[in-house]
């Protein structure tokens, strides 16, 4: 399992939206190199980023800021996971010339499965490159930045990417996102269980408790951010957690 430390941008500052809303917005720091190089001296081996602009706009306003921070985690072996806007083969390459390891890909997905489906079968790309964000919100999937509700369900879509050989999917629960409620965890297992592909844990993660629930029910990665921005949560320990799980193959 990995730990997955988050940075999200907003104006080119690093913040946390409560439940995704764009009007409850806490900055924690102006700097997100200097945020992402103490995720690694924590022990990190992947980074989450998210372009906030981007997600509401489709303006790639942070992609400087991606590279940049891509460019000061690479010599460590660092890798960087971005979403947010990633709507368009154009978005593509500029993040992954940008540096990034892994590009999330929600909103587009669901709107415009056929091309989803061909980034997949493009032989540009490998299909570990990209990872499937799922954003829920009372069982419904949401997109455009959260402001908008789909009929879908998470479940429906992570059946679709059986087989193919995608790189993750991100499973948000966005009512326990920056609320550190804890995860939910059925949900989240219910997924785990229902594909191949490997499932990444985000939204309310708390406490260090939450890390181990999460490596019970066999996540791939968990994603944190306000707890650790409001010192809740020991970085360090948790990677540790997470170093210990993968060593036992669970």
């Amino acid at each position: 399992m990995d730990i997955l430390p988050s940075i999200d941008l907003l104006g080119g500052e690093v913040v946390r939206l409560s439940q995704g809303d764009y009007a409850r917005r806490t900055t924690y720091e102006s700097d997100p190199v200097r945020v992402a190089g103490r995720f690694v001296a924590a022990g990190a081996r992947w980074i989450h980023m998210v372009d906030l602009d981007a997600a509401r706009s489709g303006k790639r306003t942070n992609t400087g800021a991606i590279a940049d921070v891509c460019r000061a985690v690479g010599p460590a072996g660092v890798k960087v996971e971005c979403g947010g806007g990633v709507r368009d083969t154009e978005a593509v390459e500029a993040l992954l010339a940008a540096g990034a390891a892994r590009l999330v890909i929600g909103s587009a997905a669901m709107k415009n499965w056929a091309w989803f489906e061909g980034l997949l079968h493009n032989e540009a790309f490998a299909p570990e490159a990209f990872a499937l964000g799922l954003d829920a919100r009372d069982g419904r999937l949401a997109a455009e930045g959260w402001t908008e509700q789909l009929a879908l369900t998470a479940t429906d879509l992570a059946g679709r990417v059986r087989g193919t050989g995608l790189g993750a999917i991100v499973y948000t629960d966005i009512s326990r996102d920056g609320m550190l409620s804890g995860v939910n965890l059925a949900s989240t297992e219910a997924l785990v269980r229902g594909t191949d592909v490997p499932v990444i844990a985000s939204g309310g993660v708390a406490s260090i408790e939450d890390v181990r629930r999460c490596a019970r029910i066999r996540c791939a990665g968990v994603i944190i951010g306000r707890a650790w921005y409001e010192g809740r949560i020991d970085l360090a320990q948790a990677c540790d957690i997470a170093r210990e799980t993968s060593s036992q193959g669970t």
